[in-house]
C-alpha cells in the first residue's frame, strides 16, 4: 500500500505526527513483527504501514472505533455522516446531547458501530480534540464551536483496507507485548510522565501513574533481553531519565510544540526518544 490516503482518524493527546521524521530516521534497518501497545491516534503505524502489526490501547472506546472501521467501514461512515447531517442549528446544544448519549452508551458498555461514530464525532467537535474523562469514566470535554465534517471517507476506506491484516487488542501494555520476540520492533508511546507530578490529566479512567511508568521501564528491559528492538518516547523529565538512564540505552532529546496546552507560552517543550539498539 502506498499509504498516501492514510492518516489518523482522531486527534489524540501526545500524538506523534510532528515527530514522525525523527522516529523514521531512528528505525531499525529491518524487523519482523511490529508492536505498538499505546497506539492512540495511530500516527506512527499509519505512517510506517508495517505488514505484520499488533496494535493495542487500554481505551476501549478508541479500540472499538478501530475495530468498527476495520470490519464495517460502510456502516461506520453511514453513522458518522448521519451525525454530521443532523447537526441542529444550535451546534452547542447538539454536541452536548450527543456527548450525553455517548456517555450513556459507555456506561452500558455498548461497544458497537454507533458508539464508534459518536466517539469520532465528539473527538472532532470537542475542544482541542482532547479525549479526557472524569473519575466515573465519562467524557467531559466542552464543545469547540466547529461544524466541520467528522471524517474523510476515502481515508476511512483506506484505513479499513490496511487494518484487515492488523491484530487489534484492547488491554494492558504488558499483555499486548506478551508474544514479542527476537527481531520484532516495539514502539512505546505511553501516556506522558507528568511534567509537574501534582497535576496529571487522565485519558482513561484507569490513568497511568508513576508505578505504571516503572512497570513500563521493566518491560523495556525485559523486551531488550528478549532481543526486541525497542523505541520509547516521552517527556524529558527526571523520572524518565532515572528509569532509562545508565542502562546503555541511546537517549536523544528533541524539541516539540505542545499543541494541547491551553497556555500558548507553555507549548514548547522537550521529549526524549530512547532506543535499545
Amino acid at each position: 500500500m502506498s499509504g498516501s490516503n492514510i492518516a489518523p482518524f482522531v486527534k489524540w493527546a501526545g500524538g506523534k505526527r510532528q515527530l514522525l521524521s525523527q522516529i523514521k530516521e531512528r528505525l531499525p534497518q529491518s524487523y519482523k513483527d511490529y508492536y505498538e501497545p499505546f497506539v492512540g491516534g495511530g500516527a506512527v503505524v499509519f505512517e510506517l504501514l508495517p505488514s505484520n502489526a499488533i496494535i493495542n490501547d487500554i481505551n476501549k472506546s478508541l479500540i472499538n472505533a478501530y475495530r468498527q472501521i476495520c470490519s464495517v467501514p460502510e456502516k461506520f461512515l453511514k453513522e458518522v455522516n448521519k451525525l454530521d447531517e443532523e447537526m441542529w442549528e444550535d451546534g452547542k446544544k447538539y454536541y452536548y446531547a450527543q456527548r450525553e448519549y455517548y456517555n450513556d452508551k459507555m456506561m452500558k458498555s455498548e461497544y458497537d458501530v454507533e458508539l464508534a461514530a459518536l466517539f469520532v464525532f465528539i473527538n472532532k467537535h470537542c475542544f482541542n480534540g482532547l479525549y479526557r474523562v472524569n473519575g466515573k469514566g465519562l467524557f467531559n470535554v466542552p464543545y469547540n464551536n466547529s461544524r466541520h465534517a467528522s471524517v474523510d471517507e476515502e481515508v476511512i476506506k483506506e484505513i479499513s483496507k490496511y487494518l484487515q491484516d492488523v491484530t487489534i487488542m484492547d488491554g494492558d501494555f504488558e499483555t499486548a507485548c506478551k508474544n514479542a520476540a527476537e527481531g520484532d520492533f516495539v514502539f512505546l508511546d505511553s501516556p506522558y510522565a507528568p511534567l509537574n507530578p501534582t497535576s496529571f490529566e487522565s485519558y482513561t479512567k484507569e490513568g497511568f501513574d508513576i508505578e505504571s511508568h516503572k512497570r513500563l521501564a521493566n518491560l523495556f528491559d525485559e523486551l531488550t533481553a528478549r532481543g526486541c528492538y525497542c523505541m520509547l518516547t516521552n517527556h524529558n523529565t527526571d523520572l524518565i531519565n532515572e528509569l532509562y538512564g545508565n542502562k546503555g540505552y541511546k537517549i536523544d532529546v528533541v524539541s516539540v510544540k505542545r499543541m494541547i496546552n491551553s497556555d500558548a507560552s507553555n507549548r514548547v517543550g522537550e521529549e526524549v526518544i530512547i532506543c535499545n539498539y
